[in-house]
């Protein structure tokens, strides 16, 4: 595990503690917004990127920090994912869900050194589960060592993440999925989805906007359990990176296959 693994917990735990679960089905309708048509943010969300960029610059006072509402309101913070020692943050993943009063939500940190992630917390606020992942070091559910499943169906679970292709990529890719994969209901949240991709509950998932607050953490614990999340064209996630397109599966067999049969539809 990660040397800061413990420190990071307790502050996920505090902010959870604190502030999402407080709010969780008790906000009011002037504690919610629409930052873009569709796309919400609570007090709560505000509140918990607050607490946690405070806290982890008290646990790495040299590093910078990305977070999803400090780069909504100053798209330049994302210029400083680059280089050097960053945090990214996630103070509300699935924050539709959540400002709905339903699960599943989340807190996600990623801890990227020179444009390369090095280790993610994926965190649970209703059941405690922390998904950890660091850099040639494993993937951990709370604190037990995971490799993904070694089998799988033979129709495999396609969980795919639509809303942001164009009606075109959406119409070929359904089309072409439904030949190969039961196709089931996006949980609307990364920090759910990408441990049902290591578990073996979900065995492919395909995202086209692929922001580093809601990818970064999640790709390493899946390649770290012995999945697979890449580029189409089989290059690595980079958190600077704003290219789109994303392919997700539970082993790298279950990957290239996904490639071989969607990839057209998405790859220039």
């Amino acid at each position: 595990m990660h040397p800061l693994y413990q420190p990071v917990l307790e502050i996920l735990e505090q902010a959870s503690q604190e502030i999402l679960l407080p709010y969780y089905q008790n906000l009011k309708s002037e504690q919610i917004e629409e930052k873009t048509p569709g796309d919400l943010v609570t007090v709560a969300d505000k509140l918990s990127e607050e607490f946690i960029d405070q806290a982890l610059r008290t646990l790495l006072p040299a590093s910078k920090i990305v977070g999803e509402e400090a780069v909504a309101a100053n798209p330049a913070v994302l210029d400083q994912l680059a280089e050097g020692q960053v945090w990214i943050i996630d103070p509300i993943d699935g924050t539709g869900n959540y400002a709905s009063g339903q699960s599943p939500f989340g807190i996600i940190i990623a801890l990227a050194e020179q444009n390369e992630t090095v280790a993610g917390w994926l965190y649970d606020p209703l059941t405690a589960r922390i998904c950890h992942a660091v850099k040639n070091g494993g993937a951990f559910i709370n604190g037990e060592k995971l490799a993904v499943p070694d089998d799988h169906p033979m129709t495999p679970v396609a969980a795919l993440a639509t809303g942001f292709m164009t009606d075109d990529q959406r119409k070929m890719l359904l089309e072409s999925a439904t030949s190969f994969y039961e196709i089931v209901d996006i949980p609307r949240c990364a920090a759910e989805q990408y441990p049902r991709l290591a578990l073996g509950a979900n065995h492919i998932s395909v995202f086209e906007r692929t922001l580093p607050w809601d990818h970064a953490a999640g790709i390493l614990f899946l390649n770290e359990a012995g999945g697979k999340c890449a580029r189409w064209d089989g290059s690595e996630y980079q958190p600077a990176d704003r290219k789109k397109g994303l392919l997700g599966a539970s082993s790298p067999k279950l990957w290239n296959e996904a490639a071989e049969r969607l990839g057209d539809i998405f790859r220039p």
